[in-house]
Parts: C-alpha cells; sequence; structure tokens
C-alpha cells in the first residue's frame, strides 16, 4: 500500500482571492496547466484538494476525427448541407421517443 507523503505547502490569496497551487502539491496530484482540481470540504472543516482525471482519450475516436478533419480539409467539394427532407424524416421517427439523459442504464446496457 502506497503512504502519502507528509508534506505541507503555503500560498496566499490575492484581492481577486486567486492563488496559486504549490510547485509540490501540483507535482504529487500530477496537475498541469489548464488541469481542473476538485475541493472537498468534510464535516470536520478540513478541505481536501484533489486533480480531476480527465477521461483517456480513445485512440480510435481520435484516428476518426483526425481522419475527418484531414478529409474536410483535402477535399472540401465533397462538404454538403443536410437535406431538409432528411431532417424532417429523422424528426418525425424521433418524435414520441421519450429519453431520460440522468436515467441509470439498465443491466443489458451497461
Amino acid at each position: 500500500m502506497e503512504t502519502t507523503p507528509n508534506l505541507t505547502a503555503k500560498s496566499i490569496l490575492t484581492d481577486r482571492y486567486q492563488t496559486t497551487v504549490p510547485y509540490v502539491v501540483r507535482q504529487y496530484l500530477g496537475l498541469g496547466k489548464r488541469d481542473e482540481i476538485c475541493y472537498s470540504i468534510e464535516s470536520n472543516g478540513q478541505v481536501i484538494i484533489s486533480g480531476v482525471k480527465q477521461p483517456e482519450d480513445d485512440p480510435v475516436m481520435e484516428k476518426f476525427l483526425n481522419f475527418l478533419a484531414r478529409d474536410m480539409t483535402e477535399n472540401p467539394q465533397n462538404i454538403q448541407a443536410i437535406n431538409p427532407v432528411l431532417v424532417e424524416r429523422i424528426q418525425s421517427l424521433v418524435a414520441d421517443v421519450e429519453i431520460d439523459l440522468d436515467a441509470p442504464l439498465s443491466e443489458e446496457d451497461e
């Protein structure tokens, strides 16, 4: 089991309530520029800071998006507006479908 080192670091709040995350904290949490941090306030008043882990990039999706970007750059003549008749057809097919994006997935869909 990995133990957490006992480190102490201080920073100062500016007049605009901003601060710099000290180097040792950034290093320990693996934070870089523009990374998100999360503050958790415990019932005893202790504040815990942690890094917000971004989901790993999907290499297949990244390659596909790069392919699309390259193809659009190299073949702009192939880019067309979507057909309004197709839009109407799609809207008619899903008009009565209700979706709750906050509902948990069924076991079958997990």
